[in-house]
């Protein structure tokens, strides 16, 4: 060990680096995977009309939450894939801002299905288990907003009609987005796992859980999920997988204390970029998070109540 501070602090960056690089290729290697199956499955349910034949089918549930029956078509296409791509379809349809809100609530709780259920069944979750919370999740947040939200007419942007695309125009696209895709989840999977290394040889984390310790206690959640809890909340869970399954691998967090954090953000995470951009189209930010959390907190309390009556049985 070198005497000299600088040269210290130094080696401990490269530890950091040396020890997480590894393992982080091999989480990147295994989303990257899952990203593309999933990716391609999902274009050729949108290709072949099944996911607008499911949105059909779901436009009265939809009218019970206060929303247009075209509106389910963008709920779905972010259940399946991502926020971006529901956006792609708020962009054409005409929504007020409440409808907006709820919608983004809804999108919120449940997107990107597959991929980030995968992570959080690696973390040792119930699948099944997940997918249940979240989707209920995305229900209770509608009908929560459409009861309290004011009702109002002003549309939050304007619609514009989708093109039709040939097959092999949309093949491009599919290879162009996911080739960006798999280098921004490769670059973040990468650096966070780094970050996590480093953070924990200097302490920080252990900082991070004492400062939030409170707030994480009015969620239900443990402190030693504080780290993953701000990962989750900033990046999501599926650039957030590396750390998420490494600390778990790890026995960092033991597998309670993860069930417990997955049933909070599996309905409250991504609340920078993702909420944002909600925001961006006409969506009012405080009704987009605070239900979100306030569903994800009764979601962890009802979880540790049950573990608690299972012990006593």
């Amino acid at each position: 060990m070198y005497t000299d501070p600088v040269k210290q602090t130094l080696y401990r960056i490269g530890h950091a680096f040396r020890t997480s690089f590894p393992k982080a290729l091999k989480i990147a290697w295994w989303m990257i995977r899952l990203t593309v199956l999933v990716s391609l499955g999902v274009e050729a349910l949108r290709y072949f009309g099944i996911i607008a034949w499911m949105s059909e089918c779901l436009s009265p549930v939809f009218r019970l939450v206060g929303l247009p029956g075209e509106a389910s078509l963008a709920f779905l296409t972010g259940y399946f894939v991502n926020v971006y791509g529901a956006l792609a379809i708020v962009g054409t349809l005409s929504l007020t801002v409440r409808e907006l809100t709820i919608l983004g609530v809804m999108v919120l709780c449940a997107h990107n299905m597959f991929i980030e259920t995968a992570v959080q069944r690696k973390t040792g979750s119930s699948a099944v288990r997940m997918i249940a919370v979240r989707t209920a999740g995305a229900l209770i947040g509608g009908l929560l907003l459409h009861w309290l939200m004011p009702v109002e007419s002003m549309p939050a942007a304007p619609s514009v009609a989708p093109a039709a695309l040939p097959l092999q125009t949309l093949a491009w696209e599919w290879l162009l987005s996911t080739g960006q895709l798999i280098l921004r989840m490769l670059t973040l999977i990468v650096g966070l796992s780094f970050l996590q290394r480093l953070l924990a040889e200097f302490g920080v984390i252990r900082l991070l859980s004492k400062c939030l310790r409170p707030l994480l206690k009015i969620f239900g959640l443990p402190a030693r999920t504080s780290f993953l809890w701000i990962v989750a909340n900033v990046l999501g869970l599926a650039y957030g997988a590396a750390v998420m399954i490494e600390e778990t691998e790890a026995g960092k967090v033991d597998a309670r204390d993860v069930d417990l954090l997955n049933h909070h953000i599996g309905v409250a995470h991504s609340n920078i970029e993702d909420l944002l951009l909600f925001v961006s189209f006409g969506g009012l930010c405080w009704w987009l998070l605070l239900p979100r959390w306030l569903i994800a907190m009764l979601f962890v309390w009802e979880r540790r109540l049950e573990l608690r009556l299972r012990r006593k049985t």
